[in-house]
């Protein structure tokens, strides 16, 4: 029986050739227990070519100093806080960071409403601990008590998904970079090197707001969406051929063209006006992020590969474009009828599109 392929190996072990490149040819100063210098991270995640010639592929497209920012922030003793609406690539840019400077993604708390401090701190293996009492075998560490212990980045996803009273078990860990354990009457006191990489999205506002005690322990970086239809395009078409690797779906199923036109189709409907900026149009309550339009074609791969004749075309993204736009069936779908009627029918290169989505409204 043929060994299953993972489909989505860590950052580490997916870029595993790369990171191994440039640790070789790292000459820059690295802080304790990095496992590249500061420059090494930002070649690693922003892309480059090595003196060796290997070639270092771009993990994200967007401004090179908000990612230097970042480093910079995690070489200090301040936490990192990655914010924006949903698919600004939060998560994909804190997974590289944390394998880049530690090489070891996994170390994740996810954030939920239901979440408590044990996720953060530390819980209890309770057979033993009925046995035995409180015990260090019977102690349970959290990924953040690993990192501290290891001199490792911590990721916490999600941060304001976290009740505001769990939120504040890291006030301690940040500020004091130690973790107290008053049933074993010790401590764990962070290594070198430990630092807690935090995500939240804009859209959570006023579900769980951070005290301002804890948000003074962290360094907020806002991440943008991308700054213009061609840097989008690039993204999403450098996402989907990732995505297709494991799932053997070939990237010439996806034309560049077909990726264009969704993106434009997003980003008028995100900004609230044409390209050419002569019409205004109304915004759905969807966030149309990039995330969703590498959903959309990575979705229309499948259908034109197995149900279609294996070119992506308009009629396999058109449920998938309805589907992230009409999220509220009262309003949305208002909204998504105009812009069929006013732009899309408009545009008669594009009635192909129209007409396909029109069948499912």
């Amino acid at each position: 029986m043929s060994k299953l392929s993972i489909l989505r190996p860590h950052a580490e072990k997916a870029y595993a050739k790369e990171l191994k490149a440039l640790t070789k040819s790292d000459k820059g100063q690295r802080p304790a227990q990095w496992n590249l210098s500061p420059q090494a991270v930002v070649t690693y995640i922003m892309g480059g070519e090595l003196k060796d010639g290997t070639v270092i592929e771009p993990k994200y497209f967007g401004p090179r100093r908000l990612i230097e920012m970042a480093v910079a922030t995690l070489v200090t003793d301040r936490a990192l806080l990655l914010t924006g609406i949903p698919g600004t690539a939060k998560t994909w840019v804190s997974e590289h960071l944390a394998a880049g400077i530690s090489g070891d993604s996994k170390l994740l708390v996810q954030g939920t409403a239901g979440m408590n401090e044990e996720a953060l701190r530390y819980g209890w293996n309770y057979a033993r601990l009925l046995s035995e009492g409180p015990s260090e075998k019977a102690l349970v560490p959290s990924p953040v008590m690993t990192a501290m212990e290891e001199g490792k980045i911590a990721r916490v996803e999600e941060l304001t998904r976290i009740p505001s009273d769990v939120q504040d078990a890291l006030i301690t860990i940040l500020s004091e970079k130690s973790l107290p354990v008053p049933e074993l009457n010790s401590e764990v006191l962070a290594r070198e090197g430990f630092n807690v990489i935090a995500t939240a999205n804009d859209r959570d506002r006023g579900v769980n707001e951070l005290s301002s005690a804890l948000r003074r322990r962290f360094n907020t970086i806002v991440m943008p969406l991308p700054a213009t239809l061609e840097e989008e395009v690039t993204i999403v078409k450098h996402r989907i051929e990732k995505l297709g690797e494991p799932l053997k779906l070939p990237p010439s199923t996806a034309p560049i063209e077909e990726i264009r036109r969704l993106v434009l189709i997003f980003r008028e409907l995100r900004e609230g006006k044409t390209s050419d900026g002569r019409m205004r149009v109304k915004s759905p309550t969807s966030t149309l992020s990039t995330a969703e339009a590498i959903s959309v074609i990575h979705n229309g791969q499948a259908l034109a590969l197995h149900f279609g004749n294996g070119k992506l075309e308009a009629s396999d993204v058109a449920a998938g474009i309805t589907g992230a736009v009409v999220k509220d069936t009262n309003q949305d779908k208002v909204v998504w009828q105009e812009y069929l009627e006013t732009v899309v029918r408009e545009r008669s290169e594009w009635k192909d599109l129209y007409d396909a989505c029109k069948e499912l409204l």
